[in-house]
């Protein structure tokens, strides 16, 4: 903390002049670059629809209720098609990121040099891509149906999964694993006595969390032809059946709250 000597002695300051001239410089820039991005973003908006906007929005929602709630008997295909996306697509994803996260994880991987690099670079690809363009790529691949949304699920759950447990198993007790090798254990007894019951508890909950939020992701894969709700959302707005949408947007809605409920219980159970 720099110090200046005056008559009544010395007066402590919390920066050096060219600290704060630096903090400075660092705020104008940062303001700076705010004002671009705005003038770069708005650089195509048409303000007088931005006007418009709550008469439209009025109008619409207007339209919207009261919902059609007969239309329920006609989701509930669709809704077991969503859950099952999300099921199907986690469980590949969790099965496909195990043993990725042991290659990723430090103590566990056979090649510092080669494996995890390999194992790492997966995990940031996967992770960097949103379910919504797998999906895209998947149904102009397979064509839409639900194959697709499972394997656009499973491939975004692979990041998320194969992160947070190879970070789990790189957190693991290296004195069990230790105590365990003393033994003789051979490399499954060692996995089995020493990484899974420390790793167990963060697995099931990072597996239940990720289907918790491929709830949520499954909803809207079908509107780009993966099926299940966002299907049914999708045929309901070229209509404009807005009672319709309210219905299904309160379904996915009860949906979600039911998946974080079932995802908040089973965490607590476990962990």
């Amino acid at each position: 903390m720099p110090v200046t000597q005056t008559e009544n002695g010395p007066v402590w300051r919390l920066r050096t002049p060219r600290a704060r001239l630096a903090l400075w410089a660092g705020w104008f820039a940062l303001v700076a670059l705010t004002v671009w991005c705005w003038q770069v973003m708005t650089r195509d908006t048409i303000w007088l629809f931005v006007l418009d906007a709550p008469q439209q929005a009025a109008d619409i929602g207007s339209r919207m209720f009261p919902p059609r709630l007969a239309y329920i008997e006609r989701l509930l295909w669709p809704l077991w098609d969503t859950i099952n996306m999300a099921t199907l697509g986690t469980l590949l994803g969790v099965v496909i990121a195990t043993p990725i996260a042991f290659l990723a994880a430090r103590n566990t991987s056979p090649s510092l040099l080669i494996a995890r690099p390999i194992a790492l670079f997966i995990i940031v690809a996967s992770r960097s891509i949103n379910s919504l363009i797998w999906a895209l790529l998947l149904v102009s691949i397979l064509g839409p149906g639900l194959l697709a949304g499972i394997i656009a699920i499973a491939l975004r759950s692979i990041g998320f999964v194969g992160k947070l447990l190879y970070e789990a198993i790189e957190e693991t007790e290296a004195s069990q694993i230790e105590a365990i090798q003393a033994t003789g254990a051979g490399g499954a007894q060692l996995l089995n006595y020493g990484y899974w019951p420390q790793i167990a508890p963060a697995f099931w909950g990072i597996s239940v969390f990720r289907w918790d939020i491929n709830i949520r992701e499954s909803a809207v894969l079908g509107l780009v032809g993966a099926g299940g709700l966002g299907l049914q959302l999708q045929a309901s707005l070229n209509v404009l059946a807005w009672p319709q949408v309210t219905t299904i947007l309160l379904v996915i809605l009860a949906t979600v709250v039911f998946s974080e409920w079932v995802s908040a219980k089973v965490r607590h159970a476990i962990i």
